[in-house]
């Protein structure tokens, strides 16, 4: 049994991966499987894929149908980043076109800690623990 996380985009599931992978070491897109000509999605919109950030592999596809919904940042993907300098770098290509939910700083809980929603409405908690992971 594996349980991986699943995005639903409508439109931008490849330029969503695009982004993920160029950003995470360890990234790519595994395999994408896309709409024909004869649908029901647009023709060469993602119909599955699974790309892996990092090590956690992820599935995602272009949904035809218009939701009542979209992301929420109630759901979020965690990322413990190995310097200071991956956190913010990550962050600011994260929330180019987004917003920052926690801008970066320290709260407390962690020497520097991120939360952003891109642009395409996924959530991200990007935390950098310095000497306090060893």
């Amino acid at each position: 049994m594996r349980v991986k996380p699943f995005l639903m985009f409508e439109g931008r599931a490849e330029e969503a991966m695009d982004l993920y992978v160029s950003l995470f070491p360890g990234s790519e897109i595994v395999w994408i499987k896309r709409y024909g000509p004869e649908g029901p999605g647009p023709e060469g919109s993602v119909f599955q894929a699974v790309f892996r950030v990092a090590d956690q592999e992820v599935m995602c596809i272009d949904s035809y149908a218009e939701h009542g919904f979209t992301f929420t940042p109630s759901w979020s993907l965690y990322v413990e980043c190995d310097s200071a300098e991956e956190l913010t770098r990550i962050g600011a290509a994260l929330e180019e076109g987004g917003s920052a939910l926690m801008p970066v700083g320290s709260y407390g809980f962690s020497e520097l800690f991120t939360w952003v929603a891109d642009r395409f409405g996924v959530s991200w908690q990007l935390n950098y623990q310095g000497d306090a992971a060893t």
